[in-house]
């Protein structure tokens, strides 16, 4: 067992608002694992919109704008009461969704052969004893990976067998278990699917995820991105501006949400289904009812998973059947810089973040 540094060097956000809220600190404790964690050394982490959007506050119902309207900036402390996934958060808070490390601690009744361990974290979760919906946000309800050390339930951290580097594997966690739980939920098959925000981590990995099914994939991106996507496997591009053409999907996965959402439910043939996971262009929508019911629709929202989602995802890292899609990455000390990067929205896939460089 090493021996444990007293402090570490971490990504502190102080509070909701602007990139001046992430603050960077060299003298954080290192935490210690109670009954029932362990204490992961973080190799790598990886940008996600949950991060911008926990930072801001955006999450909160006095928000009723895109993800991109506020996020340098925040909301002038409008969306302290419930900017969290699960209400107000608590702060200082370490962010992080995604997290590939090595187990170096273990807490009371944890196998300490563990100790050693490749390990990635299952971002969403079930608290340890908590209620069938109770959830927890890895960077959100707890301290995540933006941080030299973190701590997790052990049942939560995965042992993962791979040749894949550490940046590599922690541009998986949120983005692809995010695309699987959708998938899951949607049931998806051998199947039509159209899906928007193609180009983003979680719109990447659901084209992947789509096509291991058997699934014709339809993208929605925009066309410089759109070879890279039919490199993932997309059969089909179609321009965010573009025509839908009616009753031509079984199922929907979307990421965007806005003033354009209607035209997602047109797109679908009887019977099909919907799965939201996200809304970057914003998430006030307009519903015409008769729609719904006239073509016997299902509409399906999509956070909370089983365990199942993330351990098939380890599956299917190890056996190659899915590729990491890796556009860019920073030092941990530079994550305001690698968010404003995201926030630029010219990338495709995952923004790396490299602990400890």
């Amino acid at each position: 067992m090493m021996t444990l540094p007293d402090t570490m060097k971490a990504m502190v956000l102080t509070g909701h608002g602007g990139l001046d809220r992430l603050e960077w600190r060299e003298d954080m404790p290192v935490p210690r694992p109670v009954a029932g964690e362990v204490l992961i050394r973080v190799g790598a982490a990886a940008v996600n919109n949950t991060d911008v959007n926990t930072r801001t506050g955006w999450y909160s119902k006095a928000v009723r704008g895109d993800t991109n309207a506020a996020a340098t900036t925040g909301y002038g402390g409008a969306s302290d009461t419930d900017g969290g996934w699960s209400g107000a958060l608590s702060f200082p808070r370490v962010q992080g969704a995604d997290c590939c490390g090595e187990i170096v601690a273990v807490g009371e009744g944890v196998d300490p052969a563990r100790i050693g361990e490749r390990v990635l974290v299952q971002p969403m979760h079930r608290p340890t004893g908590g209620e069938e919906d109770a959830l927890v946000t890895f960077g959100s309800e707890r301290d995540g990976g933006f941080a030299e050390f973190t701590t997790v339930g052990s049942e939560h951290a995965l042992r993962i067998e791979s040749n894949l580097s550490d940046i590599e594997l922690a541009s998986f966690p949120c983005a692809f278990s995010t695309a699987e739980g959708m998938i899951q939920r949607a049931g998806l098959g051998a199947e039509r699917v159209l899906i928007t925000g193609a180009s983003g981590g979680v719109g990447s990995a659901g084209v992947q995820l789509a096509k291991r099914r058997g699934a014709h994939v339809t993208a929605v991106t925009s066309p410089a991105k759109a070879e890279d996507l039919r490199a993932l496997g997309a059969d089909a591009i179609l321009g965010r501006e573009d025509p839908l053409p009616d009753d031509a999907y079984d199922v929907v996965l979307d990421l965007v949400g806005g003033a354009q959402w209607p035209r997602l439910l047109d797109g679908l043939r009887v019977r099909g289904r919907y799965v939201t996971s996200g809304a970057i262009a914003g998430p006030i929508v307009e519903l015409d009812l008769r729609t719904l019911y006239l073509k016997d629709l299902t509409l399906i929202g999509s956070t909370r998973q089983g365990p199942q989602v993330f351990a098939d995802l380890v599956g299917y890292i190890e056996r190659g059947e899915i590729r990491p899609v890796l556009a860019q990455t920073y030092p941990l000390r530079d994550l305001r810089a690698a968010q404003e990067a995201f926030l630029e929205k010219s990338h495709m896939g995952k923004i790396g973040i490299r602990i400890g460089g």
